[in-house]
């Protein structure tokens, strides 16, 4: 799959089939849209193109600085790629952008850069300047330009907008089977192994500390996590605690990852981590000694989820 970072970069050498959207998480919902994207190009020989937006568009025109999204843009690219679509547009959206008529929008971006021949559009789409235009005005600018749109009707879009609340819902409040339901793939976090202060190792927990660069990503409740990761071509299986270690003053929110029967250095590594169950709260405790004692009885339980091989 082709990312590119800007519409004006997007080469329109062939027709295409395309829809629009944020598409954050890339839940069951969207991937049923992508699904039809992907079908629709196959069969009229079209590239499959997603056009989507960075930063999203709350935090520009409400100035939601807030929001936080499932996916990262690295995230959604690659489950977007496994989907099937042939081309990621992602397009940085500003107050500029979003001032353009409905009539430019078609006119200049779908049919002069994009050469489309096919548009998947939501049924209450609406675009161009202070939202001016719906569905109706776009098939009308299909027939004089020479595309068609298929709609997606109400039901679809309800399944789409309950799927992302429910996601974020679950996530806030570490039900993460709901979540993983939704998202048909176990919510992940990715990050980068950084060097931490190795208490960890002196009560017989050694951690993988990973650093988060995406401040937008939404993050589950704090908390003592089953995960599993990909490492070295293995399924590796651990527990993670997400906190500001209470127990040891901790000022930061921070990731530590311990993994079961694997003892190799990943400093520096960026791993993908599966965040498949919630164990517990996180909570304070006493002494180092309740700790490790408390860290003895996730790791049992944890264990004792790993599937059965």
């Amino acid at each position: 799959m082709k990312v590119i970072s800007t519409i004006e970069n997007y080469q329109a050498t062939e027709g295409c089939s395309l829809t629009i959207g944020t598409f954050d998480g890339v839940h069951i919902g969207h991937s049923e849209i992508i699904d039809r994207l992907v079908k629709s190009a196959r069969e009229k020989n079209h590239l499959a193109v997603v056009l989507t937006f960075f930063p999203h568009p709350r935090m520009v025109l409400q100035k939601d600085t807030s929001i936080r999204l499932i996916d990262t843009l690295k995230e959604k690219q690659q489950l977007l790629s496994d989907l099937g679509v042939d081309v990621v547009v992602i397009h940085p959206f500003s107050k500029e952008f979003s001032r353009q008529t409905a009539d430019e929008f078609t006119r200049d971006i779908l049919v002069k850069a994009f050469n489309i021949e096919h548009l998947i559009i939501g049924y209450d789409h609406r675009f161009g300047r202070n939202r001016e235009a719906t569905v109706d005005d776009l098939i009308n600018a299909g027939e004089t330009y020479g595309f068609t749109v298929e709609k997606i009707e109400a039901q679809e879009i309800a399944s789409v907008n309950v799927s992302s609340t429910k996601i974020r819902t679950a996530l806030e409040k570490g039900k993460m089977k709901i979540a993983t339901d939704y998202l048909n793939r176990p919510f992940r976090l990715c990050g980068k192994v950084i060097e931490g202060e190795k208490i960890g190792r002196t009560i017989g927990f050694p951690t993988a500390n990973l650093q988060i660069e995406e401040e937008y990503k939404l993050m589950p409740c704090d908390g003592v996590y089953f995960i599993q990761s990909q490492l070295e071509n293995t399924l590796v299986y651990g527990m993670m605690n997400v906190g500001f270690r209470p127990t040891l003053e901790g000022e930061k929110r921070s990731f530590e990852v311990h993994f079961f029967d694997f003892k190799q250095d990943l400093y520096g590594a960026l791993l993908h981590i599966d965040l498949l169950e919630l164990i517990r709260k996180e909570k304070k405790f006493d002494s180092l000694e309740m700790l490790k004692a408390q860290l003895e009885e996730d790791q049992a339980k944890c264990r004792q989820l790993i599937p059965a091989k």
